[in-house]
C-alpha cells in the first residue's frame, strides 16, 4: 500500500543498530554492557521515553511467563524492556524493514533473542495466529493507520478470551490543523488523527470494554531531554541518533501542538471479554 510504503520511508534509514551501538560505546566505554536500561534513551520511540513504557507496562500489568504482542514495534525497546523487567515473552510487528533488523541485532546485543521475537508485517493485517497472546499493546503508532476499526479488529483477534489491549497514542485535539513535521509524520499524508471519541468506538465496536481511558498530556516529562542540545557534545545519547537531526523540528513541533491543543495524548486499557 502507498501510505505504508510512504510510513516506512519516514522511519527507515540505514544501519540504525550499528550507528545506536557505536553512540552507547561511545558514550559509556568500549566494553559497557547492552542493557535494556542502557538502551532506553535510544531505543522508546515516544515523546517520554522509557518513563512512558513504563507506565504503559503498569497498566498492561502482564505477568512472568505470559505472551505479549507488541504492535508497531519500532527497533524493540519497549519489548526489550518489557521483556527483561516483567520475565514475559514478546513479539513484536513493525512495518519498517530496517527497523526489524535493528531490532534483531539489538536483541542479540542484549541478550534478549529468547525472549523478544520481531516479524515484519502490518497492524492492520498481523502476521499471527488467532487468540496467541495473553496480553498486547501499541505504542504511538496508530497515528500512521487510517483504518483504526480494523486495527482494534487485529488488536482484539490476536488476543486470548479475558486478554487485555494497552494503546498509548495521540489523538486529535480541539486547536486546529497540526504542525508538521511531527515525530511520527513528515506530513499530512502519513498521519492519521481520530479524535479520543473516535478512538473509543473503535475500541468497542471490535468487541472491546473498556477498563482505563485517560488523558495523559500532563505527566511528568523525562529527567532527560529525548533530544539533547547540540552543545551536549556527539556523545550525548537520544532518539536523533535513531531518527536524524530532523527530529528537533519535529520535537518541537510536537511541543506546540500539545500546547495548543492540537494533539491529546491518550492511554487506554482494553479487555477482550471471557
Amino acid at each position: 500500500m502507498a501510505v505504508e510504503a510512504e510510513v516506512a520511508r519516514h522511519y527507515g534509514s540505514a544501519d540504525i543498530a550499528g550507528r545506536a551501538l557505536a553512540a552507547l560505546r561511545a558514550a559509556n566505554g568500549p566494553d559497557a554492557p547492552v542493557t535494556v536500561d542502557a538502551l532506553a534513551a535510544l531505543d522508546h520511540f515516544h515523546g517520554r521515553g522509557v518513563l512512558a513504557t513504563s507506565e504503559l507496562a503498569a497498566l498492561l500489568d502482564p505477568q512472568p511467563g505470559e505472551r505479549l504482542l507488541d504492535i508497531g514495534s519500532g527497533i524493540g525497546g519497549p519489548a526489550r524492556w518489557i521483556a527483561a523487567k516483567r520475565n514475559v515473552h514478546v513479539t513484536g510487528v513493525d512495518l519498517t524493514p530496517e527497523f526489524c533488523a535493528a531490532a534483531l541485532v539489538l536483541n542479540a546485543a542484549a541478550g534478549l533473542t529468547d525472549r523478544v521475537t520481531i516479524l515484519e508485517g502490518s497492524a492492520i493485517a498481523l502476521p499471527v495466529p488467532d487468540a496467541a497472546f495473553d496480553r498486547a499493546y501499541s505504542h504511538n503508532v496508530v497515528m500512521n493507520i487510517a483504518d483504526k476499526a480494523l486495527f482494534c479488529r487485529e488488536a482484539f483477534r490476536v488476543l486470548k478470551p479475558g486478554g487485555s489491549f494497552a494503546l498509548a497514542c495521540a489523538c486529535a485535539g480541539p486547536g486546529g490543523p497540526v504542525y508538521f513535521p511531527v515525530p511520527w509524520a513528515t506530513t499530512a499524508a502519513e498521519s492519521f488523527l481520530a479524535t479520543e471519541d473516535e478512538m473509543r468506538a473503535a475500541l468497542v465496536a471490535a468487541g472491546f470494554t473498556i477498563a482505563a481511558f485517560e488523558r495523559t498530556d500532563g505527566r511528568p516529562q523525562p529527567a532527560t531531554p529525548r533530544v539533547p542540545p547540540p552543545e551536549a557534545g556527539p556523545t550525548a545519547l537520544g532518539i536523533h541518533i535513531i531518527m536524524g537531526e530532523r527530529i528537533r523540528e519535529m520535537m518541537a513541533n510536537g511541543a506546540r501542538n500539545n500546547a495548543e491543543q492540537r494533539v491529546l495524548a491518550i492511554e487506554v486499557l482494553a479487555k477482550k471479554p471471557l
